[in-house]
């Protein structure tokens, strides 16, 4: 389904008709089998009563719009957002503390560094970076619907030189969009983007430490953190580093080299892994 941004005012696509009612019970639901297949159906059911509209709600502390359709992670975020890594949020809330840095690689629409931003505190400095034109839009739609000073957002990729890099889309999930030819969107689906390496970027934002970390790039998470570590000096190295763990994508034996680096598995969940280090 293609879906053009609405930028207009925050609060035109507040829930209406029926849809309130259903996100209420799909944002209650439990974490068994039985809750999951509840908000699985009335979440289809809601996809096709918004025949391709967005919705404008508060999820995590923060408003958001949120476009349901070929993106997952927005897909989850509205309609149970009690799913959407919820281990690892808290994880991550555990760990902010007075002037606290985190850096969201991947950052899609928003979802962790509005969390962020909303749990961190005024003191804090969230890091958004994201390379999809139209993904970036959104993010930045987000961003500014909140009074948080402590965000900000880089339309690049992330990469292992400066330059630019190719991303290969995929036209099913927004999210699974790589440096690497990893979705259904293969060759010839694919844009051009601005990158940067994340000692560039650490280095330009003027930080002296990383509290934490995200990355969510679809398998090149060796293609960051490899040459970071070559690059930067100790004191920058992040406390916590919360990924994926896509090892049959990688090139580097990430877990090796974190290990190597000092640091120690501290979080496994379905879908990422969290090392800590200190």
């Amino acid at each position: 389904m293609a879906v053009t941004n609405d930028l207009s005012p925050f609060g035109a696509y507040s829930p209406k008709g029926v849809i309130p009612r259903l996100l209420a019970v799909t944002r209650a639901a439990g974490q068994g089998w039985f809750g999951h297949r509840k908000a699985f159906a009335l979440r289809k059911i809601m996809i096709w009563l918004l025949r391709g509209a967005p919705v404008d709600v508060e999820t995590f502390g923060a408003r958001m719009r949120l476009y349901p359709y070929n993106n997952v992670s927005e897909k989850r975020i509205l309609f149970t957002p009690q799913y959407f890594d919820e281990a690892e949020r808290m994880l991550l809330a555990s760990r902010m503390a007075e002037n606290f840095i985190f850096i969201d690689i991947g950052a899609n629409i928003g979802g962790y560094c509005l969390f962020a931003a909303a749990n961190a505190g005024p003191g804090s400095r969230i890091l958004a970076i994201e390379p999809q034109p139209d993904i970036f839009e959104r993010l930045i739609y987000n961003i500014r619907q909140n009074d948080f000073a402590n965000v900000k957002a880089i339309d690049c990729a992330v990469a292992d030189k400066d330059g630019e890099i190719v991303l290969f889309l995929d036209r099913e999930n927004s999210g699974e969009t790589s440096m690497r030819i990893v979705g259904p969107g293969g060759p010839g689906s694919n844009i051009t983007v601005p990158a940067k390496t994340l000692h560039t970027i650490v280095n330009e934002e003027g930080y002296d430490h990383i509290d934490a970390i995200k990355l969510d790039v679809e398998g090149a998470e060796d293609l960051i953190l490899e040459p970071f570590f070559r690059a930067a000096p100790e004191a920058l190295w992040p406390k916590l580093i919360m990924m994926a763990h896509l090892h049959q994508r990688w090139v580097v034996d990430l877990p090796k080299l974190l290990l190597a680096k000092g640091y120690r598995e501290v979080q496994l969940t379905k879908n990422n892994t969290a090392w800590e280090r200190g």
